[in-house]
């Protein structure tokens, strides 16, 4: 019998030029080698717009994600990537809208547990809510299937956006290139 190694989580940070292409090599190089994307977010993190951050959520072997590092720090836009797992706690936190459509007893049930996940209702008609619910994936995921009894009808989910805790001792991020322009 064949042991396989365990399936581990992890959060990447990676630091990019913002230019057209990048984001295609990079989900590239996934693709092309098998490899899943949980999750993906990329926001543009420099004043003068050259420089955006994309976090990748992926999964795999000790042995799959050290090389998904490996290749990612070869590709030439990739200024950095960090490995948010490793390098020590991070703060993640995601973002979804919620639908859910219900009436009577449904309905003050899914108000009540958006109290206790502390949800915001961002819409509401008389047959349904749009819940936003931010904070960690075990926490979304929770909230949604709670949901699921009581009408859930629509999720639109954002990803993981993730940052080191404390002073952010990261090898490189792309505000301590600007700091030392000025």
């Amino acid at each position: 019998m064949r042991h396989l190694p365990a399936s581990e989580r992890h959060t990447l940070s990676l630091t990019v030029d913002n230019e057209a292409g990048v984001l295609a090599r990079i989900v590239g190089l996934f693709s092309a080698r098998g490899y899943n994307i949980d999750s993906l977010t990329v926001a543009d993190v420099t004043q003068d717009h050259a420089v955006s951050r994309i976090t990748i959520v992926t999964s795999g072997p000790p042995s799959i994600i050290e090389q998904i590092k490996a290749l990612l720090e070869r590709l030439v836009p990739v200024h950095s990537v960090t490995d948010l797992t490793v390098e020590g706690p991070a703060v993640e936190r995601e973002l979804a809208l919620v639908r859910v459509v219900g009436q009577g007893d449904a309905r003050v049930e899914a108000l009540r547990l958006a109290d206790v996940y502390r949800a915001r209702v961002v819409d509401a008609t008389t047959r349904s809510f749009v819940f936003e619910v931010t904070g960690a994936t075990d926490k979304i995921d929770t909230f949604i299937e709670l949901m699921r009894d009581l009408g859930l009808r629509d999720v639109a989910r954002t990803g993981v956006a993730a940052l080191l805790r404390g002073t952010g001792d990261a090898p490189h991020t792309p505000f301590q290139d600007e700091a030392k322009k000025d």
